[in-house]
Parts: structure tokens; C-alpha cells; sequence
């Protein structure tokens, strides 16, 4: 794949590292990834004019061969910044899930006036969301999603949010007035050296106790002042939130871990980290299989007796 006619210098993200065999980790039988990202050809699949940096090329090929060896029986692929509102290689990825009779489901970018056709196309593929970033360049304002909220809200979409919550005014006011349920990305993205008591994380935690707010236990590396895992000074955070609702927790791999600042994790000590954070069995279910299943429309899990045995 040829990558040079790309002509802004920009950052390079760095490809994701190769799985490790064998695998010190697995995930629970059942479990659903609710964060990962594909970039493909840009010949094909052109990337955005305003990005903040060039992604490394993996595609859904990586992406289920990385799930098929964690254990994950679906994920969620989230539009990534570098496309901005071209929906073009999520769409075909998802079609292709589907042509190889997985169920998969995405979250998009979308401009204010979509159509409702369009809004119908994107849900009969397995879109049940869109995304509002606010730390990357590319996509959606806040001032964008008032207009789109009743709209998504017959859809019975979600709206997700990627923001630093130590600096998003008004938090409360904005994000619990909306008529959709509401994704937190990342934990909150704020720097880790904050800690749980910093006012906009504990706004973050007081809106996920009243039950209509979501955060994912994704990304800790982009949170961390530590270098290398296991990201010690995120711990306070992520028990912090699961306290506030272990209900409305759940988690992602951000995959392929675009654009980050520290050194590249590997697939199965990155998801391991959740014993490290929650030793109890039935939470780590929870979070990993349970919690996401309602969230996006999953059946609910049966366990096997191969399963229980475990």
C-alpha cells in the first residue's frame, strides 16, 4: 500500500504490534469490544483534509483476527477523526461483517442535515450512533448535536462523546438535557494526575449514577503520565467510575491505539489490566459482556457449560 502520495506533513501513528503467541489473556466467553478503529487504502478511501495525523494502514481483517484470538464474539468500530463525515470504509466494513454472518455495529460521524434515508441506510447496517470529538480535528461541534438529538433520538441512537471532561463546561446541564443515552469515551480523557476529585470527573461520575450515561474503561494510555503499562495512576479513575454504576461501565480496546504518546501496548496485557483493576470475576462479565449487550441490542448472554465450568 502506498502511502506517500500523502503530502501534509503530519504525524504517523504507529501500527498496532503483532499478536503475541501464546496469549496470556483472554477475554469472557461472550464478550463485545466497544471501541476499535479501521483505516484503510486512502486511494480509496481519502482522508480528511484537517486531520490531526496520518493513521497507520489496518484494516478489519487485522481487526478480527485480533478478536478471534482475545475471545470477543463482536465490536463496535467507531469513525475515526481522519475521515471526518465520509462514512464510506465503516459502512463497507460493516457490510462486510455481515457478509461473513458476524454482527458487528457501528458509531458514525454525520453533517447536521442528513436525511432521514440516509439515517435509515446507516441503521440498517448496524450504525446505532454518532460521534462528537472535541480532541480531535474533523466532525461534529456541540452545536451540531442539539440539532441532531431529537432526530438521533428516533432512531433510538446514542450520541458519543470524546472530551476531556476537566475542561467541558457545563456538563451536567448539556449532556442530561439530551433525549438520547450518552457515551463517554476514554474515561473522561483527562489527565490521570487530576484524579477522581477533580469537578468535571465527578460530574462525569454523578451523571453515570443516574443511569443514562455510559463511560468506557478504554485507552488508558491516553490518560497516563506512566510510559508503560500497567498505567498505576488511572486506577483511582477507572474504580471511581465502576462505583458511581458498575451498570453503565463497559470496555474498549481502541484498537489500533491511533496517535498515542507512549509505547505501543500489546493486545492481551492491555485487556488483562481489568484484573488488575476489578479481581472480582462477575464484574469483569459484567463489564466485558453483559453491560455492552444492553447497550447496543445484543441478545443477552447463555452461558455453556463450558463456560460455567470456567
Amino acid at each position: 500500500m502506498d502511502w506517500n502520495h500523502v503530502e501534509q506533513d503530519l504525524p504517523r501513528a504507529t501500527p498496532p504490534r503483532p499478536l503475541p503467541h501464546p496469549l496470556t489473556f483472554r477475554l469472557p466467553a461472550g464478550s463485545i469490544d466497544c471501541h476499535l478503529h479501521l483505516f484503510g487504502d486512502p486511494v480509496r478511501y481519502p482522508l480528511a483534509a484537517d486531520r490531526t495525523y496520518d493513521p497507520a494502514p489496518v484494516g478489519l481483517n487485522e481487526a478480527l483476527e485480533m478478536h478471534h484470538a482475545l475471545g470477543a464474539s463482536h465490536g463496535v468500530l467507531i469513525q475515526p477523526s481522519v475521515y471526518g463525515y465520509d462514512n464510506r470504509l465503516l459502512c463497507d466494513s460493516l457490510q462486510s461483517c455481515r457478509e461473513r454472518g458476524l454482527d458487528y455495529r457501528g458509531v458514525a460521524v454525520v453533517t447536521p442535515d442528513i436525511s432521514d434515508a440516509e439515517l435509515e441506510r446507516l441503521s440498517e447496517l448496524g450504525v446505532c450512533g454518532v460521534r462528537l470529538n472535541l480532541i480531535f480535528a474533523g466532525g461534529l461541534r456541540w452545536r451540531d448535536v442539539v440539532l441532531l438529538a431529537d432526530r438521533l433520538a428516533r432512531f433510538k441512537w446514542h450520541l458519543e462523546c470524546l472530551i476531556d471532561v476537566s475542561t467541558f463546561r457545563d456538563m451536567e446541564a448539556r449532556l442530561g438535557s439530551l433525549p438520547v443515552p450518552v457515551v463517554i469515551d476514554h474515561m473522561g480523557h483527562l489527565a490521570a494526575t487530576r484524579g477522581p476529585e477533580c469537578p468535571g470527573f465527578a460530574a462525569l461520575c454523578r451523571l453515570l449514577k443516574q443511569g443514562r450515561t455510559w463511560v468506557k474503561l478504554s485507552a488508558p494510555y491516553r490518560l497516563t503520565t506512566r510510559g508503560r503499562l500497567p498505567y498505576s495512576d488511572v486506577t483511582a479513575l477507572v474504580r471511581a467510575l465502576v462505583a458511581a454504576n458498575p451498570e453503565r461501565v463497559v470496555w474498549g480496546s481502541d484498537w489500533p491505539h491511533p496517535y498515542i504518546g507512549v509505547e505501543m501496548p500489546e493486545e492481551d496485557t492491555l485487556a488483562e489490566l481489568m484484573q488488575r483493576w476489578l479481581p472480582e470475576r462477575e464484574m469483569r462479565e459484567k463489564i466485558f459482556r453483559d453491560n455492552p449487550r444492553k447497550l447496543y441490542g445484543y441478545k443477552a448472554f447463555v452461558k455453556s457449560n463450558a463456560d460455567a465450568a470456567h
